[in-house]
């Protein structure tokens, strides 16, 4: 199995997702809508695990590797979501975020490959990396959540808050528990728990502001007010995610592969 396959098992994910999607708003009995999304899921999933089994290592080292996990965990969450709240949109714009994703990956093959460096080679490595990526699917839909409840007329957002905190507490405990797995990972590879790298500097940042937000929840703050730190908590796990390897100092990191 290589990246060339990629394009069959993506396009067929996501013809199952788009189709299972219509039929849950389309349908009054969601059978079919419920099968064809799992299907996609199952579909997506098989490539990665075949891709696994072929390069002998996961494929989370690059950066198109972790947008593959993303593009699979970010309708995981929308379909558990939806399993449980129903709501039919957010499952609806999972999908979309995930195509995005997936045009990415299909349009900059050459970001991907089958080495492994020795610092990679830890037992921390596939824990750190998928809960991170688990943590970033969970706050991409939280954020999705949040700007629809700030659009609704106010004293309509329903259910949308409880939805909300959610996935910002349990993205949250994922989001940590990545940083801890990190931290030990770095104190064994290079000796230090935590070296203030450009990596980790912006995953401070990042944590530090769903911190701002779930201290706001339980403040004297309207609810709507503190959802406007959702959008820009999103932009700093971005920023961390995406955006530091063009930084000058991007470079000097040990987080540059």
């Amino acid at each position: 199995m290589s990246w060339s396959e990629f394009i069959y098992f993506a396009a067929g994910s996501l013809i199952l997702w788009y189709n299972g999607t219509l039929a849950l708003y389309k349908s009054k009995n969601a059978l079919w809508g419920n099968l064809l999304i799992a299907g996609g899921i199952l579909l997506f999933a098989a490539f990665i695990g075949l891709l696994w089994a072929s390069m002998d290592h996961p494929p989370l080292r690059t950066m198109g590797e972790t947008r593959l996990w993303y593009s699979l965990f970010i309708v995981l969450v929308g379909y558990a979501t939806y399993l449980r709240w129903k709501y039919k949109w957010l499952m609806a714009y999972s999908v979309v975020v995930s195509t995005v994703f997936v045009l990415v990956n299909l349009l900059k093959p050459e970001i991907h490959t089958t080495n492994l460096m020795p610092a990679l080679q830890s037992i921390w490595f596939v824990p750190h990396v998928t809960v991170y990526i688990l943590s970033y699917a969970m706050m991409g839909a939280a954020t999705i959540a949040a700007l629809i409840a700030l659009w609704r007329e106010e004293g309509k957002e329903g259910e949308l808050f409880a939805l909300i905190d959610n996935l910002i507490f349990i993205g949250f405990g994922f989001l940590i528990a990545g940083m801890l797995m990190g931290a030990i990972w770095a104190k064994e590879a290079w000796g230090d728990y935590w070296t203030w790298d450009p990596k980790e500097v912006w995953a401070f940042i990042t944590a530090a502001s769903y911190l701002v937000y779930l201290h706001a929840s339980y403040a004297n703050i309207p609810k709507r007010k503190a959802l406007l730190i959702i959008p820009l908590a999103f932009i700093m796990l971005i920023i961390t995610w995406l955006g530091v390897e063009y930084l000058a100092v991007a470079q000097e990191s040990i987080h540059s592969y």
